[in-house]
């Protein structure tokens, strides 16, 4: 749906925070009296314009005066211990007073919730925290936890909630529920296939994600973790929210005992919206929908019982009917636009489903022991139906409104026909058995596991394409039809990995102000017999004769990935059972600086960081699919720094910017080609040897930027606005089994920004509502409007390979979602 986002901004920018425009003027006056339910004169009362920090308190008397802005709209809180906060709209001529007079009603006597700070999350390198509670205010076409790590890492496609840290692929990454580690399905092709991210986020209590330097008690993977902790209820609560693309309920509470807490959550979604503006036209029917429970019953002071359960489906069915391509052209030879149109027939049905079910036994027989047993089954059933048949016509189009050939291709330069069959089934399985423990010894807070995995893998893979280029099938032989591409493999796989870990974390004393984090992993798996043994440290300081309050942090070690079911698998489907882990060291130092910002708290992190790894196995990324060679044929290298910047632009609504800047590469072994030179008759008469040498990894992104901005209107709080802004500088797309033309096509930059508008329909003031009111219960609802992709930037998540007549080859790109509306309602109680 178009709608004109100049005009939004405008919105914005007039309705938030126009005091800075005014300032030259004449200011205005409001004075008056506050009092208490017994009309009796209130001391100390807190008066302060909305949204800023100026403001004053009313004497022994309970009067007051402050300064306001002039012609505008702004609002005065009055706020008191024990009572109500009372907000009053004004909007004053320059130069005028206005005197009012302020009741204040008392609240209902209650210990207010201690916010406890961890101040772990500054001293441990790499560890970003991150507020679930941003995840449904966030606009973004998922609103998960994953599109808020997006914003510190970046991103190319907002259809996924994969993510790319430092160079490294997604399956490079840790992910843990309540310490049980969790996976996603594997034979999703494209962002559109996907369905629900694992973790749920009203189910959510904490985030803390590591983006590299992660400790010895993570596990085995070369980029990032992230760990999430379901929340412990302590009464009877509950959500739901219903937006045009996703709907959930949740519900949580516990017994009379306070013994026994259930957390409950069930969502929907249909991105049925987002793709029906996709280049390929047709009939999308895609559905995804979960059940999440996390049981907890404290069977003595000592023993807690926990239960984490997940079952997840989602379907993908889509009738294609026409798609209509067009792009600037690749080859030198022409300049005119070009343009692919299609015609479908078939469809394409594909299901994944997923099971975890997840038991654990904490033992903590006093406050500094503690022993947690864990046994988890983890199940994925997946398989991909396509049988799809298209006719094609590739050339220029004419975009010459004022010809009746507008739209049209006038200047064919390729036709033919194709057909794509898949029949593709997989089956893992993982079983896990884990015990972990941590003893407290003041100075030394010691951490250990040990763990054993047994996965079965079941894999069948089927499938062929046919392509006839004007009447000849392609790869062309006479009196013979052949088949472009060829897939028939079967597997079977059982490996069992045994791991552990050992680490301290030594805090030398109060007044060094020294950290160290000393640790060392241990990896074996049966499918190769490899033995993986990694040390890791973690540093960081705090000068405590420095007024400014920084911590200098810093980590080191080694970082191993034993092989899993994707990278084991080669281009024609085959296992390589004999696939070493990809190794890599890695090192990173920074600072953690905590100051004022505009008279509010802030912080800026910095850190720079290098891998250096061997034994890597390459892949090309197609849409969401990572394709591996099998084979450890390259060596590769990541280096970059970061920034971040956190505050309040305006007073309770944090921000924030990361800027990131990386260069990796990777070096082939083998990766050779000859180089002919041709004569006038067009005949090679002499040829080099081309060592390709270092080329770009297919993550290679020089420039992230990321921001994430709140706000609300200086005459009410209850009106805000957030903005969430994605860049990423171009990436390298490599012409799959080509040595000569790896990296020959650039992904364009991507640009993004989602806007997100929300207004308080009902707050939490239960006291002015009647008894018999439908909303007695309610805590707050809230009403937000979207907007996705506000600058409507056709953005390229990958390239479609198209050749002429005469064989020469051009490139289309398939484009992300354009710019739309989505509607969303939050209801809490």
């Amino acid at each position: 749906m178009k709608i004109s986002w100049i005009a939004l901004l405008l919105f914005v920018f007039v309705a938030v925070h126009s005091p800075s425009l005014i300032a030259q003027k004449k200011l205005s006056q409001v004075s008056g009296l506050v009092l208490d339910e017994n009309d009796k004169p209130l001391f100390r009362v807190s008066v302060a314009i909305l949204g800023r920090d100026k403001g004053t308190f009313s004497n022994d008397s309970g009067r007051f005066i402050i300064q306001v802005p002039p012609r505008m709209p702004f609002a005065l809180v009055f706020s008191f211990t024990g009572y109500r906060p009372v907000q009053r709209n004004f909007n004053l001529a320059e130069g005028e007073a206005e005197t009012i007079t302020i009741k204040l009603e008392p609240t209902q006597s209650r210990l207010e919730d201690v916010l406890v700070r961890d101040n772990r999350a500054r001293t441990e390198a790499g560890r970003i925290n991150i507020d679930p509670g941003k995840a449904l205010l966030n606009p973004s076409p998922l609103g998960n936890i994953e599109s808020l790590i997006k914003i510190f890492v970046g991103s190319n496609n907002e259809l996924t909630s994969q993510y790319n840290v430092r160079g490294g692929s997604y399956d490079e990454n840790l992910v843990y529920v309540n310490d049980f580690e969790v996976y996603r399905p594997y034979l999703v092709r494209s962002g559109q296939q996907e369905g629900l991210s694992f973790i749920n986020p009203e189910l959510t209590g904490n985030v803390k994600f590591y983006n590299g330097g992660f400790q010895a008690k993570y596990g085995d993977k070369m980029s990032s973790v992230l760990d999430v902790g379901y929340r412990k209820p302590t009464k009877f609560a509950g959500s739901a929210y219903f937006g045009l693309l996703e709907q959930g309920l949740h519900l949580e509470g516990t017994d009379r005992a306070k013994r026994f807490t259930y957390l409950v959550g069930v969502r929907n979604r249909s991105n049925r919206n987002l793709l029906s503006s996709q280049d390929t036209k047709g009939n999308y029917i895609p559905s995804s929908a979960d059940l999440q429970a996390l049981l907890t019953y404290q069977l003595s002071n000592k023993w807690l019982i926990e239960f984490l359960g997940n079952a997840s489906r989602s379907k993908f069915t889509l009738y294609p009917e026409e798609s209509k391509l067009s792009s600037a052209v690749f080859s030198p030879l022409f300049t005119a636009n070009l343009a692919l149109d299609i015609a479908f027939q078939g469809q394409e049905k594909d299901q994944y489903q997923t099971n975890m079910a997840g038991l654990s036994a904490t033992w903590s027989p006093n406050k500094k022991v503690r022993l947690k047993w864990m046994l988890s089954r983890f199940e994925n059933n997946e398989a991909e139906n396509i049988d799809i048949r298209g006719a094609y016509l590739f050339g220029e189009r004419d975009f010459d409104k004022s010809k009746a050939t507008y739209g049209l291709i006038v200047n064919p330069l390729g036709a033919g026909i194709f057909q794509n069959f898949t029949r593709n089934k997989l089956d893992i399985s993982v079983w896990n058995a884990s015990v972990k423990g941590s003893i407290d010894k003041g100075k030394h807070f010691i951490q250990f596991g040990s763990g054993i995995d047994r996965q079965h893998i079941n894999d069948k893979l089927h499938e062929w394409e046919y392509n006839d280029s004007a009447g000849y099938s392609l790869p062309y032989s006479p009196n013979v039809i052949n088949l472009n591409k060829v897939t028939n493999a079967r597997a079977a796989i059982n490996i069992t990995r045994l791991s552990g870990f050992i680490q301290d974390n030594i805090q030398f004393s109060d007044t060094s102000g020294l950290g160290l984090q000393l640790g060392v992993r241990y990896n074996y798996n049966t499918l190769n017999n490899e033995l993986l043994v990694s040390p890791r440290l973690g540093v960081s300081f705090k000068p405590r004769n420095w007024k400014k309050d920084i911590i200098f942090r810093g980590a080191a070690g080694r970082y191993d990935q034993p092989p899993f079911y994707r990278e084991l698998r080669r281009y024609d489907g085959t296992i390589n059972e004999d696939l070493r882990a990809q190794k890599s060291w890695q090192v990173s130092a920074g600072f953690d600086y905590a100051l004022t910002l505009l008279k509010r708290p802030g912080r800026i992190t910095t850190e720079l960081y290098y891998k250096h790894m061997n034994d890597v196995v390459p892949y090309d990324i197609d849409n969401v699919r990572l394709r591996y060679f099998g084979e450890n044929i390259a060596k590769a290298y990541a280096a970059g720094a970061e920034v971040r910047l956190f505050g309040e632009l305006v007073k309770d609504a944090e921000s924030w910017v990361s800027i990131g800047f990386m260069k990796t590469k990777e070096n082939l072994a083998n990766d050779q080609y000859q180089r002919y030179e041709l004569n006038d008759q067009n005949v090679a008469v002499d040829s080099t040897l081309v060592d390709v040498g270092y080329l770009r990894r297919p993550t290679d992104r020089t420039l992230t930027f990321g921001m994430f901005f709140q706000d609300y209107l200086s005459t009410n709080k209850n009106f805000k606005v957030y903005l969430n802004t994605l860049y990423g500088s171009n990436l390298p797309y490599n012409i799959p089994g080509s040595v000569r033309y790896r990296n020959a096509l650039v992904i364009d930059p991507y640009i993004r920004i989602d806007l997100g508008l929300s207004a308080l329909l009902l707050d939490g003031d239960k006291s002015t509502r009647r008894s018999h009111s439908p909303f007695r219960g309610i805590n707050n609802i809230w009403a937000s409007l979207e907007v996705f992709n506000l600058i409507d930037r056709p953005n390229t998540i990958s390239y479609l390979l198209i050749k002429d007549f005469a064989n020469n080859t051009f490139t289309l790109p398939n484009r992300l979602t354009p710019r739309l509306l989505n509607l969303k309602l939050v209801t809490r109680w």
